[in-house]
């Protein structure tokens, strides 16, 4: 696999399992590039839903992917503290100039002070039906979730002091 070379701007596509494009952010500049770990960071990035609607995000955001997780998080710094939306997903794969993975449903939401709320499993119960998840991606899909309730809890990763700032004083250096 290739990897995005740092200060380059990418596309983060999601799709879902039966392969339609979910969700797209438009403009992400690469902080971190390997073929194993991704970190990007964007503000004020427009998103392309499948329907057609575009929002812009409110603020800014490092977002992580590794290629040995089935999830990825986004840190978001908000006045009040650092936000985490973590998607359960397939570990990212980068082509065409863009990070892509398969959107699961099941999201973990993370407040400032690392309680959370796992999201989504009515949504995640209805996909698994209609997209006939296979028994293994449900068992891999579920332990993942674990496994992020781990790093939550370990102040692991992007959950660790400091992490999420670093990366985003990094970003500042950049001219966007």
């Amino acid at each position: 696999m290739t990897a995005p070379d740092i200060g380059t701007s990418v596309k983060i596509k999601s799709y879902k399992h039966d392969g339609h494009l979910h969700r797209v952010w438009q403009k992400t500049l690469v902080l971190k590039g390997n073929e194993t770990v991704v970190i990007g960071a964007n503000d004020k990035t427009e998103v392309l839903e499948s329907d057609g609607r575009t929002w812009i995000t409110r603020e800014p955001a490092i977002c992580y992917f590794h290629a040995a997780y089935w999830f990825n998080i986004i840190g978001m710094l908000r006045d009040d503290g650092i936000y985490y939306y973590c998607n359960i997903s397939s570990p990212f794969l980068f082509e065409e100039g863009s990070i892509k993975y398969i959107d699961y449903d099941l999201d973990l939401k993370v407040y400032p002070d690392m309680t959370y709320d796992i999201l989504d499993e009515d949504e995640y119960e209805l996909h698994k039906q209609k997209m006939n998840y296979p028994e293994a991606l449900d068992q891999i899909l579920y332990t993942q979730v674990g496994q992020l309730i781990k790093w939550v809890q370990q102040r692991k990763g992007p959950f660790a002091p400091g992490f999420v700032d670093q990366w985003y004083e990094r970003f500042l250096t950049y001219l966007w």
